[in-house]
């Protein structure tokens, strides 16, 4: 049985990006830095490969 090695480079990349956008928003909202708690968590997963 073959297994395909994905790509999760890009997920990793957008998996910082969002996880650096919350830093700043926590920064500038503060109660606001939930809305981009979806972002991190799924392209965290996305990143392990848990998708």
């Amino acid at each position: 049985m073959d297994t395909i090695k994905k790509s999760t480079g890009l997920y990793w990349i957008l998996f910082f990006a969002s996880l650096v956008a919350a830093v700043v928003v926590y920064k500038v909202g503060g109660g606001y830095c939930s809305m981009v708690l979806p972002f991190i968590v799924t392209f965290f997963a996305k990143a392990l490969d848990l998708t």
